[in-house]
């Protein structure tokens, strides 16, 4: 099995898979194609919430600000899969929650991919990235190291996400990423919630009630709940959090508890 990841929209994605299925015969499947354009961090997020739930796979990952600079291509292995991407840090964070969930007690290996001249700077997702995710499928996740094109570094870019900071009546953090319901996801972790439920919580002063679900409150209401990810998000039902909430990706937010 092959994932696909990427911020191309369409039909870009189809070059790729063009590429791999002329490689390999494994099986191909996309995770997404509509990440935020250009956002590393959004892309790292999601890639850290939906790839542990595929069985040990090649992830092929193409969110590369970056394209045709000297940045590296990498093929980063944890827990029994292996991610191939630009070396931005997009890789990480769903490589430690993979080597962390698996036997490998959080070890990851780090290999740079060799690659000849491509046939265009601007689409090395094609002609550079497929090619290698290709390889590792046909080489084997298990001995990526016995491709001469791969070899280990230590160095490599990284994306992690800040800390909350906790206050005596409530939490400080920041929007990690909106989804496409407009839910403000924030780096809040969920506990922190845990025990308001039921009550008012201001968010950079505005009024919201701590819910468990969006039902929780009337259609076209705020509410301040926990999503699927395990984060405190920022919602109404059925409209927008991130419009009613005057907040988008990176925005500080203030829950102060009333």
């Amino acid at each position: 099995m092959i994932t696909l990841s990427s911020d191309f929209g369409s039909p870009y994605p189809a070059a790729m898979k063009g590429v791999l299925a002329s490689r390999t015969d494994a099986r191909l499947i996309d995770v997404s194609h509509e990440f935020p354009r250009q956002d590393i961090r959004a892309a790292a997020f999601w890639l850290r919430e939906v790839l542990p739930y595929f069985p040990p796979a090649v992830h092929l990952v193409v969110v590369d600000p970056g394209v045709g600079t000297e940045r590296a291509a990498l093929a980063v292995r944890a827990g029994g899969h292996v991610l191939v991407g630009p070396d931005n840090g997009v890789l990480f964070p769903a490589a430690r929650t993979l080597a962390d969930d698996a036997d490998e007690h959080g070890e990851i290996e780090v290999f740079e991919y060799a690659y000849d001249d491509p046939e265009s700077v601007t689409f090395h997702g094609r002609d550079v990235f497929a090619p290698a995710a290709a390889t590792v499928q046909e080489t084997g996740r298990e001995t990526v190291e016995a491709e001469e094109r791969f070899t280990p570094v230590e160095e490599y870019e990284d994306v992690t996400f800040p800390d909350p900071t906790i206050r005596e009546g409530g939490v400080d953090g920041e929007v990690l990423v909106v989804d496409d319901f407009g839910n403000a996801i924030t780096n809040v972790p969920g506990e922190i919630l845990a025990d308001h439920f039921g009550e008012a919580v201001t968010v950079n002063g505005v009024w919201a009630p701590a819910q468990r679900t969006y039902a929780g409150v009337d259609t076209d209401n705020r509410l301040v709940t926990v999503g699927s990810h395990g984060n405190v998000e920022l919602a109404v039902n059925q409209d927008r959090g991130d419009e009613r909430f005057s907040v988008s990706t990176g925005s500080r937010v203030r829950l102060r508890w009333t």
